[in-house]
């Protein structure tokens, strides 16, 4: 499918069933919470930033993040239905994302199987980041 035919938006929101289905078509829904659907509604609501791809109002593809618009973006979830991979969609809704912010470094963590594929973006690799998940596993001094 040719860019030209798909809309790239940014949308205000999203309904949860429609982002679901896009992150199972994409690969995503393996490491998201699609089986808890009142944590994705709050992954939606809570949400600075959606960029979408839609073909015919069907959803192909979908940027999700958050941001304060002056310093920083942190794109949480890039999906794209595997059906439509390798055609462009990816990059162009990480364009349309910094286009939104466009004073703001775009951050985000690669899926394990998409670490190859951001270098080939035009992304820059960086080692930095560090992760929390449970509050118990912070060393207090003193």
């Amino acid at each position: 499918m040719a860019l030209q035919n798909i809309d790239f938006q940014r949308e205000y929101s999203l309904p949860t069933e429609e982002f679901i289905d896009v992150l199972n078509r994409s690969t995503l829904g393996e490491r998201r919470p699609v089986n808890d659907v009142a944590r994705i509604e709050s992954m939606l609501k809570n949400a600075s930033l959606i960029i979408t791809a839609r073909n015919n109002g069907k959803l192909l593809g979908v940027a999700r993040s958050l941001t304060d618009f002056a310093f920083c973006t942190y794109l949480s979830d890039l999906a794209v239905d595997v059906q439509f991979q390798k055609s462009g969609i990816g990059v162009r809704l990480i364009r349309e994302t910094k286009l939104h912010t466009p004073t703001a470094k775009l951050i985000l963590l690669a899926a394990p199987a998409a670490i190859d594929y951001y270098p080939k973006t035009g992304m820059t690799k960086f080692s930095h980041c560090f992760l929390l998940d449970d509050v118990n596993a912070l060393v207090v001094k003193g």
